[in-house]
């Protein structure tokens, strides 16, 4: 397996938890993309709808107005561009626009067009997130006998499902959902088995970026002083191979990347 790849957020929401309100207007938004892109990130994935714990949901047509522009721009520039969305209409007018990934956090369960619509776009590829349930929600779910079983088994049962509705194994793109409907402790369970996860088969993209767990245990409340424990994990994750890491920063993850296929040679 080639080098993990860094997946640079853009968000173009007011509401997310770590940049919510910076990138609002399609000139910020475009700013950043590039600079995500100077910086090397791999892939952009472009959101207009947070999914942050007991956000609220948005229209359909705000996400659009918020997402296909930036999607269309950056296409220009030449940037890989994923689509970071549970909408199949959204996904649908983004990979028209020129994006090849789609990722739904909510694994196909939110939309039943979305597996449908992946599998007639056989070049796209599908990243299905282990999902319980809409930002109010979801917390409420976070009850496990054994965290890394259950995740492993829901997500077996996406890809169950994905196939029967004729999406390709080639692809499916698997994210076990750090911070969804998992408590601190879960989160950290499924970090320290992540290898089961990639015994599905699948490759594995993982989001830790600044999450509140990583701030629970550096004593950092602003998710911005979180970096430098995000980076930490991106290192031990390229270490085991992740297909992956899904970053607010990326020059700093890159380079922690390029450590660790340094001391492989």
């Amino acid at each position: 397996m080639s080098r993990t790849l860094v997946m640079g957020i853009l968000n173009i929401t007011p509401d997310s938890f770590a940049d919510g309100g910076k990138y609002l207007s399609k000139t910020d938004a475009i700013t950043q993309g590039r600079r995500l892109i100077a910086e090397g990130a791999d892939i952009i994935d472009i959101g207009g709808e947070s999914t942050r714990p007991g956000a609220e949901r948005i229209s359909e047509e705000m996400e659009l107005e918020r997402v296909i522009p930036v999607v269309t721009e950056l296409v220009k520039d030449g940037a890989v561009i994923s689509v970071d969305t549970m909408r199949a209409e959204v996904a649908k007018q983004g990979i028209t626009a020129g994006a090849t990934y789609i990722n739904d956090v909510s694994g196909g369960l939110a939309d039943e067009k979305m597996a449908k619509l992946i599998a007639s776009n056989s070049k796209v590829q599908y990243i299905a997130m282990h999902w319980r349930g809409h930002s109010k929600e979801m917390q409420k779910q976070a009850v496990y006998e054994n965290v890394v079983t259950e995740v492993k088994d829901e997500l077996d049962d996406r890809v169950t499902s994905l196939l029967k509705a004729g999406v390709s194994p080639e692809q499916i793109i698997l994210d076990p959902g750090i911070g969804f409907a998992k408590e601190s402790e879960h989160n950290w369970q499924i970090l320290k088995n992540i290898e089961r996860f990639q015994m599905l088969g699948y490759p594995l993209l993982v989001g830790v970026s600044r999450k509140r767990f990583l701030g629970e245990l550096v004593n950092a409340n602003e998710p911005d002083k979180r970096e430098a424990a995000t980076i930490a994990l991106t290192a031990e994750l390229a270490r085991v191979k992740v297909w992956a890491v899904r970053t607010h920063a990326v020059k700093a993850h890159q380079d922690a990347i390029s450590v660790i296929e340094r001391l492989r040679k």
